[in-house]
């Protein structure tokens, strides 16, 4: 198996994996999460926590693409 299948079967495990990992790491709870509760209704906005996964991916893939 080589190509597009291999790749999106890496991926979908990453993707398994770090939901699992996601149970016990509370990354969306960050100060700076915009949260608003109403009487029935619940808004989250994860400003911070998209900033902070933005910043280390950026980082992951800068040292990716330096390895090649």
């Amino acid at each position: 198996m080589t190509g597009l299948p291999k790749t999106l079967m890496i991926i979908g495990g990453i993707l398994l994996i770090l939901g699992f990992l996601m149970q016990f790491i509370k990354i969306g709870k960050l100060p700076g999460d915009i949260v608003i509760k109403k009487e029935n209704a619940t808004f989250y906005f994860p400003i911070m926590t998209s900033v902070l996964i933005s910043v280390i991916l950026s980082i992951v893939f800068y040292f990716f693409g330096r390895l090649k």
